[in-house]
């Protein structure tokens, strides 16, 4: 037993209207049960409820045991104080607020139905389950609520997302320009060297590569150094001379040295740090607001013209500094420009938005439509249920929905277990 079913039933009305009452013997009427809090604080605000022909407004809190009232310190809280009824699964002590008066206490247990009863543990049965709670049952749920349900996890996902951008754009002093700069870096070292990337480039002053974005070979050596990637041995002439400038650019700037170096191991060459690096450089190259030329583009094909860039002519017969390799163009690949539209430019285009006043996001949810799925094996499993994955948006929500519902059991806390659990009843 958890307490997301007293959540549910008390949501959701599946209490009997006529037989409640308090452990007093006080008879209870729900005339609103006001709305569900996700916080810190009581369960559920701004409730109406009718005690012994007294109607009261305020606040309710449910516990599997009156007793956890105690257990969790609620009655030294001020934000318990305006508590208006307890309700839960077992009453087992009386509890005071912290002025002293009693808080009426509705038990549930003996009001609950047998059916509800039964389909709630039927839905947190193990026994049978290989993925999730309701892969028995997801791919009899309605389309339209299903796909409902992702729209609202997917701007979910954003939300979480969005947390870093206002983050960087604080420390940035509302730099949009800056901000894209470091989220395309993280991007740029994919998960290898994602986090190495993203602290490398929040410690580079954005005014620098202004600076020298109009001189090619001191962006370039700016870039590499700053990314830990000229502290090796070698003495090609393109080296020396990116050493030479970079040295020059950290006594002018007073850079800060790296103390460590990025990681190529397990990436493919085509993904190492110093094909990343030239990319992201030869993306800069003599441009100076594209951030606000990103904002402008509503296609995946508009995205994809403004990424067509490739690693520099150096890096047409090297993957490393001094090694000679098979010669081939070192282009941004479509799959991932994806993953930057993905990680970066979507959420970005959100925070704007918000930025903005601008709640509307069906262009961003139209750009992600546009974009194929991820496959793995979360993806995949979903799939095999009945609701095929048909974009780069439905894709993300349902990561979301695995990792923040499904991974956690919270299933009365999603659209799809609450359907489930209505029709079983």
């Amino acid at each position: 037993m958890r307490e997301d079913l007293l959540y549910f039933m008390w949501k959701h009305n599946k209490l009997p209207t006529k037989q409640l009452c308090t452990g007093n013997k006080e008879s209870v009427t729900i005339k609103s049960p006001g709305f569900q809090n996700k916080l810190a604080g009581p369960d559920f605000f701004n409730a109406q409820v009718e005690i012994n022909g007294q109607l009261w407004a305020g606040n309710v809190e449910m516990h599997l045991k009156s007793s956890d009232w105690y257990a969790h310190h609620h009655e030294t809280d001020e934000n318990y104080n305006n508590v208006i009824l307890h309700v839960v699964w077992e009453d087992d002590i009386a509890v005071f607020r912290k002025d002293g008066t009693r808080i009426p206490a509705l038990e549930v247990q003996h009001f609950v139905s047998h059916e509800l009863l039964k389909s709630y543990q039927n839905l947190f049965e193990k026994s049978k389950v290989t993925f999730i709670n309701c892969e028995r049952d997801l791919g009899g749920v309605d389309n339209f609520l299903f796909e409902n349900w992702l729209h609202r996890l997917y701007i979910e996902r954003m939300e979480e997302k969005s947390k870093l951008v206002f983050e960087l754009l604080e420390a940035s002093k509302n730099d949009w320009e800056a901000v894209l700069f470091i989220m395309l870096a993280k991007n740029f070292g994919s998960k290898v060297n994602g986090s190495y990337f993203l602290e490398r480039a929040k410690q580079l002053d954005f005014s620098i590569i202004r600076k020298v974005s109009n001189s090619p070979q001191q962006l370039e050596a700016l870039l590499f150094g700053h990314f830990g990637l000229l502290e090796v041995e070698c003495n090609d002439t393109y080296f020396i001379q990116l050493k030479k400038e970079y040295d020059y650019l950290t006594r002018k700037f007073g850079l800060s040295a790296p103390s460590s170096k990025p990681n190529f191991f397990g990436l493919r060459p085509h993904n190492f740090p110093t094909i990343r690096i030239s990319q992201l450089v030869n993306i800069y190259k003599g441009k100076h607001q594209f951030f606000a030329h990103l904002m402008t583009l509503k296609t995946k094909e508009q995205v994809f013209d403004a990424f067509q860039v490739e690693a520099g002519t150096y890096w047409e017969d090297h993957f490393t500094f001094g090694k000679i390799s098979k010669k081939s163009k070192k282009r941004i690949s479509k799959s991932f420009i994806d993953l930057i539209i993905l990680n970066t430019l979507v959420p970005l285009r959100f925070c704007y938005a918000k930025h903005l006043g601008n709640e509307d996001h069906e262009d961003l949810i139209a750009l992600m439509a546009q974009v194929e799925s991820e496959q793995n094996s979360i993806i995949k499993n979903f799939d095999k249920l009945g609701h095929e994955t048909k974009n780069a948006m439905e894709s993300q929500a349902k990561l979301t929905l695995y990792q923040s519902y499904c991974a956690k059991n919270k299933c009365l806390q999603c659209a799809v277990g609450t359907q489930l659990l209505n029709r079983n009843i």
